[in-house]
């Protein structure tokens, strides 16, 4: 693989598999799908229970405007609780509903479910690499998320 074409060829398949595990996950869903900001920030509150709005949107690095359109609207779905700050009476906390954590945990679910069935169709070869593939993957994480910050 040539050294100027592999930073492209790398976005181009984490993109493409990321959209086709999408596209599995909606197959068959009985309830409203989710948008990707939606389940992001329903997986940032789940990490961080009683994060703010705006703690919220330097995380996800979304403007405060668009986390907070989000949060109305996951509110007014059952999916979010917005809480008062007991030290500051004017900001939000936000937490998980049940139903919620019942959308997530079934997400999960069949996530793992689907990847598992496709990783076991690869030769073992094909299954090491992937797995000696993922600390590298969790460092470009971290450096990409770090830039993000230094902006």
């Amino acid at each position: 693989m040539d050294e100027e074409t592999f930073p492209e060829e790398l976005a181009d398949v984490l993109v493409g598999v990321q959209r086709l595990i999408r596209r599995r996950l909606r197959a068959g869903l009985t309830v409203p799908r989710l948008r990707g900001a939606e389940v992001e920030l329903l997986r940032l509150v789940e990490a961080r229970p009683g994060i703010g709005v705006s703690e919220a949107a330097k995380e996800l690095h979304l403007a405060g405007n668009s986390v907070s359109t989000l949060v109305n609207k996951l509110v007014k779905e059952g999916h979010l609780v917005r809480g008062t700050d007991p030290a500051d009476r004017r900001a939000a906390r936000l937490l998980l509903t049940d139903r919620a954590e019942a959308r997530l945990r079934d997400w999960k679910q069949r996530r793992v479910a689907l990847l598992s069935r496709h990783v076991t169709r690869l030769d073992a070869a094909d299954q090491e690499a992937l797995r000696a593939a993922l600390p590298a993957l969790r460092a470009l994480a971290v450096t990409l998320h770090e830039e993000a910050e230094e902006t």
